[in-house]
């Protein structure tokens, strides 16, 4: 068991700061600007030799019934209801205010177990909202500076006096937990058979897949994660831009266990002005960069847009995978044309990943899920394939006889050999007399073999130049 936490409190009181602080991370945005928060982010926090699971939350404040700062609410009530333990953050600064002791009774009402702390006590700042806070009817707030670390082992006291009058105080320090010595090892390193296969999957493919949803804003990428794993984990709704942080949520499908991470939208970098959405913007990207599979959202129902490009080819530069979801396809009247103009919009922009898949779909009715999963799992499969020296450089002879490399200071360029680096995306070294002469147009038509023999379209594959005067693998005289 793993003692779970919330942190709630008004806007702007400094909760963001007080997650990053106690999971030792900058995954939450923090700005000066209110309302930054809107998900409930989750994440692993420790204090001294406590483990426990931190859930960051929307601020909290009163709102009209249906309204986004309604449906933030929803989402943080939500968060106290799964907690074991509220965390209930004042800022000490501002003092006591109305909201406050509004949101106070309504958390003494749903009978969970509080800790009150006041945030921004730098020095002596606080004192007299330390004296205040009585009023909230939930005992001493333990003064706190999230930004600068202060305070926080009185927050260690104050939750281990909680965790012990719940019976939690085991769980917290993972006394309950099995022995890392008694799990079997199964990170086995992964070398290439001396006799086997020519092509297999490496064993890291059967690993948790990471997956990033991405897309520009308004294409229905949360619609999407909540339908995947069946609950409105997510906030939704007509308004644009309303997801901030990249939230990571666990998912199971046929018995593979994936992460998807939802982002926020990302519009063409010249719009981007705003502090906050240049933070957003910037999530997104390490989303797409941590990843294994990237999502791109687009909406079926107009054209591919420039910036549906503009994303497709950062997932590719990463040498990320990529899965083309079409949605929306519920409210496409034809849907042949669609397809075709998606289809063509690929072709020429990116060219350089041939066969990328697109799979329609409809986040809003749950169409296609199953469809774009499966697609997932085999563009993953190809991103993770290895193939052995032998069986590349039995397809590499013939084809260099049938285009010879060009020549190069009057004599022909010798390729020697070539082998597979790394998978992930896969990764081939060429070994050449003279590899700084080797044309780019050369490379590409290898490449091009590579993806029509070996079936490993709509993925990046990279080739990398070495010089090399022999061929390691041939048989000794």
């Amino acid at each position: 068991m793993t003692v779970t936490f919330a942190i709630v409190g008004r806007p702007n009181v400094g909760k963001s700061t007080l997650f990053n602080r106690l999971t030792g991370t900058r995954h939450a945005i923090v700005d000066d600007q209110p309302g930054v928060t809107r998900d409930r982010r989750e994440g692993e926090g420790r204090l001294a030799e406590m483990r426990f699971r931190l859930i960051d939350t929307a601020g909290l404040e009163k709102a009209k019934a249906g309204t986004l700062e309604d449906r933030m609410r929803l989402q943080t009530e939500a968060a106290v209801q799964q907690a074991d333990i509220t965390l209930l953050v004042i800022d000490g600064r501002a003092g006591l205010l109305p909201d406050d002791l509004y949101f106070a009774q309504q958390i003494r009402r749903s009978g969970k177990s509080v800790v009150l702390l006041a945030n921004k006590c730098e020095g002596r700042i606080g004192i007299e909202t330390l004296a205040e806070a009585w009023q909230l009817g939930l005992g001493p707030a333990v003064p706190v500076s999230a930004a600068h670390g202060d305070g926080l082992s009185d927050l260690y006291d104050a939750l281990l006096d909680q965790a012990r009058q719940m019976g939690l105080e085991a769980a917290l320090f993972g006394e309950d937990q099995p022995d890392p010595s008694d799990v079997e090892d199964v990170q086995n390193p992964v070398a290439e058979p001396d006799a086997g296969p020519d092509m297999w999957i490496d064993e890291a493919a059967y690993e948790p897949i990471r997956i990033a949803v991405v897309g520009r804003p308004n294409v229905g990428k949360s619609t999407l994660v909540n339908a995947l794993i069946g609950e409105k984990r997510l906030l939704t709704g007509p308004e644009a831009g309303i997801t901030r942080d990249a939230i990571t949520l666990p998912f199971v499908w046929r018995e593979q266990d994936y992460q998807l991470v939802d982002t926020a939208g990302i519009r063409r970098q010249a719009r981007v002005t705003d502090k906050v959405e240049r933070l957003m913007v910037g999530d997104a990207q390490r989303a797409i960069q941590f990843a294994r599979v990237c999502i791109l959202m687009l909406d079926a129902r107009q054209p591919p847009h420039r910036q549906d490009m503009v994303i497709a080819r950062q997932i590719t530069d990463e040498g990320r995978a990529l899965v083309i979801a079409a949605n929306m396809w519920d409210d496409v009247a034809d849907k042949q044309t669609a397809m075709q103009l998606i289809n063509n919009r690929l072709e020429t922009s990116l060219a350089q990943v041939r066969g990328v898949p697109v799979v329609p779909v409809s986040g809003l009715y749950g169409q296609g899920l199953d469809r774009l999963m499966q697609t997932v799992d085999d563009v993953h499969r190809l991103w993770n394939t290895r193939i052995s020296t032998g069986r590349l450089n039995r397809w590499l002879e013939p084809m260099l006889e049938a285009h010879p490399p060009p020549m190069s200071q009057g004599r022909r360029l010798r390729i020697r050999y070539m082998t597979q680096v790394r998978t992930r995306p896969p990764t081939f070294a060429l070994f050449a007399s003279r590899p700084v002469d080797l044309p780019e147009s050369y490379l590409r038509y290898l490449i091009g073999g590579l993806r029509a023999d070996f079936s490993l379209s709509g993925i990046p594959v990279r080739m990398l130049l070495r010089k090399g005067s022999e061929n390691p693998y041939a048989p000794k005289r």
